[in-house]
């Protein structure tokens, strides 16, 4: 995803002088190629995140596009008091770029999971959310947010993710994407967890239960209407996170099904409310959250006994 992201705001670096790239000390072995062809509208602004914002807030109140980059946690929760009063109090066109998402920093422990940062980053006022779930999506994610001058928080994972697309979708902020369509039950999901998800579906399809896949690519704001059309007429929802269960992508479909007259089941799977006090691996630990395929599939089923029997 990093990938997509830079290659693709590089591209609209040679047509737009206004961007502005800045980085905490981070995209080593990424940003070269951007540093090297535009080294005045890179700013490497050191392991000092809150700065960084206030120098991207007086660009962009200079007419400058400026995307901020670092790790999850230090672009957001290090500098939220900045990102508040600087960037969304101002409205300002600012993007923050955030790598390793969920637990895709699996191995440096609590400090570098991001489990909280949808939650509060989708509160403050003005705030765009996006969460892409692949390279194609993260290209057409960063293009479409160009367009815009608003504040915008765009959640990435890492490196090296498999494609959900076979051809490229035509993405539209705000509004869901149907990877798969089915009748029997709904799996919601986003960023990182769209692949293992289509796995998901292929094995309860095995298990002989049809079922949706969509991916939420954002989370702010949310096309209300859009996504009710797509899953108000099924009665099994299942909402699949690499968050805290509280206040991420569950408690956004939640929020809207609660002031709609859908009824049915509803199941919200993801981090619990807790902090991970040992290391390991990112596989690791979403096969200790139950957030793989195979821990996924085994809960699904087990909530949809009656359908099979």
């Amino acid at each position: 995803m990093r990938t997509a992201f830079i290659n693709t705001l590089t591209e609209l670096a040679q047509k737009d002088e206004k961007i502005y790239l800045l980085t905490g000390d981070l995209g080593f072995s990424v940003f070269e190629n951007f540093a090297k062809k535009f080294p005045e509208r890179f700013l490497n602004c050191g392991v000092a995140e809150q700065n960084m914002m206030g120098v991207a807030a007086g660009l962009a109140l200079s007419s400058k596009k400026v995307y901020v980059y670092s790790i999850v946690p230090f672009v957001t929760l290090r500098c939220l008091e900045q990102i508040k009063n600087d960037i969304c109090y101002q409205n300002l066109d600012v993007k923050i770029i955030g790598v390793g998402g969920g637990l895709t920093y699996g191995s440096l422990g609590a400090t570098h999971h991001a489990i909280e940062d949808i939650a509060i980053l989708r509160a403050l006022p003005n705030m765009t959310v996006l969460c892409p779930a692949d390279s194609i999506e993260t290209e057409e994610l960063i293009l479409k947010s160009y367009q815009t001058k608003k504040p915008t928080y765009i959640r990435l994972s890492k490196k090296g993710e498999k494609s959900v697309y076979d051809t490229k979708p035509q993405l539209e902020i705000g509004k869901p994407s149907v990877i798969k369509e089915g009748k029997d039950g709904v799996l919601v999901t986003t960023g990182v967890q769209v692949r293992p998800c289509m796995g998901v579906v292929e094995k309860l399809k095995e298990s002989g239960l049809d079922f949706k896949l969509i991916s939420l690519h954002t989370l702010k704001p949310i096309n209300r209407e859009s996504l009710l059309k797509e899953i108000k007429k099924i009665k099994r929802i299942f909402v699949l996170e690499e968050h805290s269960i509280i206040g991420g992508l569950g408690s956004i479909v939640a929020e809207i099904l609660a002031e709609s007259d859908w009824q049915g089941d509803f199941k919200i799977i993801a981090i619990p409310d807790e902090y991970a006090t040992e290391t390991g691996s990112a596989e690791y630990f979403r096969k200790k959250y139950q957030l793989d395929t195979e821990e996924i599939t085994t809960r699904i089923l087990s909530e949809c006994k009656d359908i099979r029997s």
